[in-house]
Parts: structure tokens; C-alpha cells; sequence
């Protein structure tokens, strides 16, 4: 497809934090059909003043869409559909979206876990999914803006095994990325690609959360820093378990990454809403991971260790909140 035909093909970004915004104010500079899925005081702020965002890599962009909607249900019929919610949200936002996409719809999920794909077709049972994950550095400010960190905003895209409908949506979301100017690669293992990112979460999400340190202090305890790579290497025995082409070189540049590439005072999404005791994805970090291994036979010591006390810590700040 040409991109003077994608230009005028409705596209909608489901969820205006890091990821959505960040991919809403790179679409939205080139595609003028672009709904941007925004509730409350957020959608309010986009609508009075567009979308902003404070970009290290891209620099400083603001966009209006052309609809900013409450909720899915507003939706009319889309073409493209980038899901960026968080993943206790997802059913929710999957039985609205059963009535505003057809067999026609490409909908790429751009969220956090290892079967994020599966569980979107399963729970759509149309339309077409197009595997993805995204690595980079993004958030949602007070005022609704959107701070993206560093140099890194590189999405992969992919279908296991696909065919002739799947590789044709593959390549059209290929040419939608390239014209937005977002990083990407099209990967013939997009399991691997994912279970990369997802050994990485595992290790990094789990660790700054269970201590509810910054990566800083994390590498400055040597105790710490080698139950880090400890959870890497558990993650990666599951994979491997479950026959996903991983290597030891790909964890090797997790750890390398811990060591060497984080600022001191980073943190994760995980130790953050914990802290403030709002919902998490503790399960897709530590309990789809625990129940994978179990599954496998896999020994996962430090994983399960860390996701009791996750869990402990979770119930105690929620509770804590609701007094």
C-alpha cells in the first residue's frame, strides 16, 4: 500500500501514557485520522492543547488529533489500531474493542508481557494481530505531557508463521512506522524478540520493585546486583524450556545492560505503582513467569521468592490507601 493511501486510513492509539503518547505524537505528525483513546482530565488536557511531547531523541513535538475519545466504545469502525494499555486492563479494553474493529482491522498490541499477542486473539477473535514490543524510556507528566529519555524508541513487529493477510498487515504497519519516523524492525522470531524483553522485565521490573531501589543501588550491593542477573538466568531457563530461540549471549546484554547502560536513578513502572499502591502488572512479571516454569519443570528459586513478597508488599500499600 502507497503512503498516500495509508495517510488516509483511520488509525487510533488506545491509552495516552508513556508508550500511547509517545506513539500518538509520532503518528500524529503524519497521519491526520488519528484518534488518540485519552479519559478524564488526560483527554480533556489533549483536547484543549494537544498532545505534547518532550522527546530526547525526536525533540519537542505537539499534535492534534483529529478525535481525542473517552472511552473505546466512542469509536467508529478503525483500520490500525495501536493497544498500549496496561495488561489488567486489557479485557476491558478487548470485549469494547469487539465492536469497532471487523476481519479487516490490524491491531498491534504494544504492551508489556510474553503472550500479549495470544491473549488478544483470543479474547478478539477477529481482525488481525501483529505481535510488537517496544523498548524505551517514557512517562506521562503531571500536566498530561510526555517525557521520552535517551536515544532508544525502537519497536519490533512480527507474526509467527504467518500468511499471505499476515504478511500484507506486516508490511502496511511497516510503512505506517517508517512514515511516523518511529525505529523499528520486522522480525521473523517475534517470540524470541519478545521473551528478550520480557527476561529483561523480569529482572529489572522484579528487582527495583522487591527493594524498591533505583538501579543505582541496585549494582551498589553486590548481593543485590547478582540476584539480578539470578533472575535473568531464571527467566531464561524458561524460555529455553519452552523452545523460544533465546541464547546466552541475550541475557549476557541484559546483564551488560544493568551494569553499564542504566542511569543510577532509574526506576521501573512496577516498583512505582506499588509504592503508590495502584494496580500493577505484578502478574505478567512474576506470576505468569512462576506458573511457566512450574509448568515446565523449570526451578525458578529467587523468582518465586521475589513475587510472594511483591505480592505481600502489593496487598499492604493497597490496603494501606483504602484507611
Amino acid at each position: 500500500m502507497k503512503a498516500e493511501e495509508l495517510r488516509e486510513k483511520k488509525i487510533t492509539v488506545i491509552g495516552a501514557g508513556g508508550v500511547g503518547g509517545y506513539l500518538a505524537g509520532m503518528l500524529g505528525r503524519v497521519y491526520p485520522h488519528m484518534t488518540l483513546v485519552a479519559r478524564g482530565a488526560r483527554g480533556q488536557s489533549v483536547r484543549e492543547h494537544g498532545l505534547v511531547l518532550h522527546s530526547d531523541y525526536h525533540g519537542e513535538i505537539c499534535v492534534r488529533p483529529e478525535s481525542v475519545a473517552n472511552s473505546i466504545s466512542e469509536l467508529t469502525p478503525q483500520d490500525y489500531i495501536f493497544l498500549c494499555v496496561k495488561n489488567y486492563s486489557l479485557e476491558q479494553a478487548a470485549a469494547e474493542l469487539k465492536d469497532v474493529i471487523d476481519e479487516h482491522t490490524v491491531v498491534i498490541p504494544v504492551m508489556n508481557g510474553a503472550d500479549v499477542g495470544d491473549r488478544v486473539r483470543e479474547l478478539l477473535g477477529e481482525g488481525i494481530v501483529v505481535d510488537s514490543l517496544i523498548y524505551i524510556i517514557a512517562y506521562a507528566n503531571d500536566d498530561f505531557s510526555i517525557s521520552q529519555q535517551g536515544d532508544i524508541a525502537d519497536i519490533r513487529i512480527g507474526i509467527m508463521n504467518p500468511d499471505e493477510k499476515e504478511k500484507k498487515a506486516i508490511e502496511e504497519v511497516t510503512s505506517i512506522l517508517e512514515s511516523a519516523g518511529i525505529d523499528f524492525e520486522a522480525s521473523e522470531d517475534i517470540e524470541r524478540e519478545i521473551w528478550r524483553k520480557y527476561i529483561l522485565n523480569c529482572a529489572y521490573n522484579v528487582a527495583t520493585a522487591y527493594y524498591d531501589n533505583t538501579i543505582g543501588e541496585l549494582r551498589g550491593d553486590a548481593c543485590k546486583a547478582k540476584e539480578y542477573e539470578q533472575l535473568a538466568w531464571e527467566a531464561y531457563e524458561v524460555a529455553v524450556a519452552k523452545g523460544v530461540h533465546v541464547t546466552r549471549e541475550h541475557i549476557e546484554y541484559v546483564i551488560d545492560r544493568f551494569h553499564y547502560d542504566y542511569k543510577d536513578e532509574a526506576t521501573s513502572s512496577l516498583q512505582r505503582d506499588i509504592r503508590d499502591g495502584k494496580p500493577t502488572e505484578l502478574d505478567i512479571f512474576g506470576g505468569y513467569l512462576t506458573r511457566e516454569a512450574k509448568k515446565m519443570g523449570v526451578d525458578v528459586p529467587l523468582s518465586e521468592k521475589m513475587y510472594r513478597g511483591l505480592k505481600e508488599k502489593e496487598s499492604a500499600r493497597s490496603r494501606t490507601r483504602k484507611l
